[in-house]
C-alpha cells in the first residue's frame, strides 16, 4: 500500500474537486437561466426581492468557486513543495516534544487562516456590501480576526499540549482516552459559549419587556422549555442578515438577532422561536452532538492507526513517523476520504427542519405565521430562490422555501 498513498490520495481529492466544483457550476448556470419568482412563491416575493437574491446567489457562488479552486491547490501546495517537512525540520531545530508539537500545528493553523483571510475580506467588504448586508467597520473586522486568534490560541495551545500528553503517555489505547477528554473540552465550550466567549463579539441584552416577550415567555413555558432567558444580540453592528438560535447547554439561552426583533410581528417571532424549541424537545441537539463526537471517535481511531505507519510519512516527504506529521496529514487529507458524507449529514439536518417546524405550528398554533415569517427570512437575506435539486440535496441542511411552504401548507390544521 506505501506506494499508492499518493496516486489514491490524488484520486480521491480529483473526484472530490470535480464533484464540488461541478454542483457549484451547476448550480449557477441554473441560477443565471431562472428568472422571476417561482409559481409557488407568487405574490408572496416581489420581482425586485426575486432579482436581488439572483444577483446575489451568483457574487457568491463565483467568490465560493474562486475559492474553492484555490483552497485545493493552496492544500496541494502545501503537501506536495516541500512546505511541512521543512517546517518539520524548522521547528525541530529549535523545539523538541511537545513544544515542537504544539509549535508545528499552531504555525499550521494561523497559516491556514491568514490564506482565508482575503476571501472573508471580499466577503465582507465587497459582495456583503453591495447588497446592502455589511455594517462592519474595518476596525471591527479587524478587531473579530484578533479576537479570534487570541481565543484560539488560549483554548488551542493547552488543548493541545494535553493531546499531545495523551497521545504520548497514555499507552496503546491513547486514542480512547484522548476522546473522553476532547468530549469533556467540548462540553466546557459549549457551556462556556454564551456567556464568556460569545459576549466577546457581541452585546446581549434581555428582551424587553412587552407583548413579543409577554409571548415567547409563554410559548417557553407551554413547551416545558427550561431556558436562560431571552436575549437580543446585536447582530445589525455587523450585518443586516436576520436569525435566531438557542446557545448553550443543560438550560440553554435564547438569541434573537435584534433586525429580526425589527422587523417581524410578534406571531412570526413567535413561530420562528417555536421552530427552535422544536430542535431542542426533538433531540436534534444531542443526535447532532452524538454524531459529532461519533466522528471524531473515528477520526482517532484512524489517527492512531496511521501514526506508526512509516509510508505514510515518506509519501509526503517527512524523514520518518512523528505524532505532529500525523496530525497535521489527517487534518489535509482527511476531506478527501469522507466527503462523500457531506449530502448524508445534509439531508439528516432537512429533516431535522421540517420536524421542527411541525413543532412550531403544533405549539405556536400559527401555520400562516411561520410561512410569512420564511418568507420573510429568505427575502431579508437574499436566499437563492431557484436552487438546482443536485446542488440543494448535497450541500443545503434547510429544505429550500418551496419546499418547506408546501410541506407547511400539507399539515392539518393544528388545535386551537
Amino acid at each position: 500500500m506505501g506506494p499508492l498513498v499518493v496516486p489514491v490520495f490524488l484520486a480521491l481529492f480529483a473526484v472530490q474537486l470535480a464533484v464540488e466544483t461541478g454542483l457549484l457550476a451547476l448550480n449557477l448556470r441554473h441560477v443565471r437561466r431562472e428568472r422571476g419568482v417561482p409559481s409557488p412563491l407568487a405574490g408572496q416575493v416581489s420581482d425586485e426581492t426575486a432579482a436581488r437574491s439572483r444577483a446575489y446567489t451568483l457574487a457568491n457562488g463565483r467568490l465560493a468557486l474562486v475559492d474553492g479552486l484555490f483552497s485545493a491547490a493552496a492544500t496541494l501546495a502545501v503537501l506536495f513543495s516541500g512546505l511541512l517537512p521543512w517546517l518539520d525540520r524548522a521547528v525541530s531545530a529549535r523545539l523538541a516534544g511537545p513544544h515542537r508539537f504544539v509549535a508545528y500545528l499552531m504555525l499550521l493553523a494561523m497559516g491556514g487562516a491568514a490564506i482565508a483571510l482575503p476571501f472573508s475580506a471580499w466577503r465582507t467588504f465587497v459582495t456583503e456590501a453591495r447588497f446592502g448586508f455589511n455594517r462592519t467597520s474595518l476596525a471591527t473586522w479587524l478587531g473579530d480576526r484578533a479576537r479570534g486568534v487570541a481565543l484560539q490560541a488560549l483554548i488551542g495551545i493547552p488543548v493541545l499540549y494535553a493531546v499531545y500528553g495523551f497521545m504520548r503517555f497514555a499507552g496503546a489505547h491513547w486514542w480512547l482516552w484522548l476522546f473522553a477528554f476532547l468530549v469533556v473540552v467540548q462540553v466546557l465550550l459549549l457551556w462556556a459559549w454564551p456567556t464568556l466567549i460569545a459576549p466577546l463579539f457581541n452585546r446581549f441584552q434581555p428582551l424587553p419587556e412587552g407583548p413579543l416577550r409577554d409571548r415567547l415567555d409563554a410559548l417557553a413555558r407551554e413547551a416545558g422549555f427550561a431556558n436562560r432567558g431571552l436575549f437580543v444580540m446585536d447582530a445589525s453592528r455587523r450585518s443586516g442578515h436576520s436569525n435566531a438560535y438557542f446557545t448553550g447547554i443543560f438550560r440553554p439561552r435564547i438569541v434573537l438577532f435584534d433586525t429580526l426583533v425589527a422587523s417581524m410581528s410578534v406571531d412570526e417571532a413567535a413561530s420562528v422561536l417555536a421552530h427552535e424549541i422544536g430542535h431542542y424537545r426533538r433531540h436534534h441537539v444531542h443526535r447532532g452532538l452524538a454524531l459529532s463526537l461519533a466522528g471524531t471517535l473515528v477520526m482517532l481511531f484512524v489517527l492512531s492507526r496511521i501514526v506508526p505507519w512509516p509510508p505514510l510519512y515518506t509519501a509526503f516527504g517527512f524523514d520518518g513517523p512523528s505524532l505532529h506529521a500525523a496530525v497535521a496529514l489527517l487534518s489535509l487529507c482527511g476531506g478527501a476520504f469522507v466527503f462523500w458524507l457531506a449530502p448524508l449529514a445534509a439531508q439528516m439536518s432537512r429533516r431535522h427542519e421540517y420536524e421542527a417546524d411541525r413543532y412550531a405550528i403544533a405549539l405556536a398554533r400559527a401555520p400562516d405565521a411561520l410561512a410569512s415569517a420564511l418568507v420573510r427570512l429568505n427575502g431579508e437575506n437574499l436566499s437563492n430562490l431557484h436552487p438546482h435539486p443536485w446542488y440543494s440535496a448535497w450541500h443545503y441542511s434547510h429544505p429550500t422555501l418551496v419546499e418547506r411552504l408546501e410541506a407547511i401548507r400539507s399539515q392539518p390544521a393544528p388545535a386551537r
